[in-house]
């Protein structure tokens, strides 16, 4: 009787240290999580960037729809071509991020670095990776807008081919700057990955011209590839010209964004080897 009755007792005081439901636990769990975002000033940026983007993507979208009801008519292949056409973008640039990241959570940067691969060198196959990513996305999808909507991307004729280099160019170039800064900052910065490509994303006139955007945005406008790509793409589709110029200022500016997205992750990749940092980055 007296052991039974000293067991109980026993299981008594450790439920009461330890009950089943504690609100202690998940207040200390609930701090734990706090610290860690205010700890990472790219978490708090993410908390009120999603909502933000989307609210003025379709804001500047529902500005133009108002003041262009004739529009309705042509949005459905424009909108199409749009969709498509910033997929090329997104996986151009995500295929890059992607890859290098992978890298860093395998805690693989290291080992690849002791061989005789130069930085330069992991820069092309990443470009090569991304190409090829792209391409798995975007035909299938193409083959399905003609299948389920018959709306033919391919309609764009030639002028396609220069519309989905340049945006993957540009992609590759935001690439390996996300992915240098990431280098630099640590797994923290990772979601800049998706972050800064869907910051550009209301600037480039993926549904909408350019000039519905106020003044100062369209001065920022004309210095992103994209935004020329979109309005090349719509002068097609809207009124069936090819527009040399905008094809011409989007390979200019290709050019100095993919030298500047090189630039910028050799700066930071030899910065990160000199601090030995390579050795340490991980999950």
């Amino acid at each position: 009787m007296s052991g039974t009755s000293t067991h109980g007792h026993d299981t008594s005081i450790v439920e009461r240290r330890n009950p089943p439901f504690s609100p202690r636990r998940i207040g200390a769990m609930v701090l734990r999580y706090v610290y860690l975002i205010r700890g990472s000033w790219p978490r708090i940026i993410e908390l009120a960037y999603w909502p933000t983007m989307q609210m003025i993507l379709w804001g500047f979208i529902t500005l133009f729809l108002m003041g262009h009801s004739n529009f309705i008519a042509q949005a459905f292949g424009i909108l199409l071509s749009g969709v498509l056409l910033w997929d090329v973008l997104f996986r151009g640039q995500l295929g890059v991020a992607m890859s290098f990241l992978e890298e860093m959570w395998s805690r693989n940067l290291g080992h690849l670095f002791v061989s005789p691969l130069r930085p330069y060198e992991m820069l092309v196959s990443l470009m090569v990776v991304s190409f090829i990513r792209t391409l798995i996305g975007l035909i299938p999808a193409s083959l399905l807008a003609m299948m389920l909507f018959g709306f033919s991307l391919y309609s764009l004729g030639l002028p396609l081919i220069g519309f989905f280099f340049n945006l993957i160019v540009m992609g590759w170039s935001i690439g390996f700057m996300v992915s240098g800064l990431i280098l630099r900052a640590g797994l923290g910065a990772e979601s800049m990955a998706w972050a800064v490509i869907f910051a550009i994303a209301p600037i480039c006139g993926i549904y909408y011209p350019i000039d519905v955007l106020p003044g100062w945005l369209q001065s920022v406008a004309f210095f992103l590839p994209a935004s020329h790509v979109f309005e090349g793409m719509r002068a097609i589709l809207v009124d069936g010209a090819f527009r040399p110029d905008l094809m011409f200022n989007a390979v200019l500016l290709n050019i100095g964004y993919l030298a500047l997205g090189m630039f910028v992750f050799l700066t930071f990749f030899r910065s990160a080897r000199v601090q030995g940092v390579i050795l340490q980055v991980g999950e």
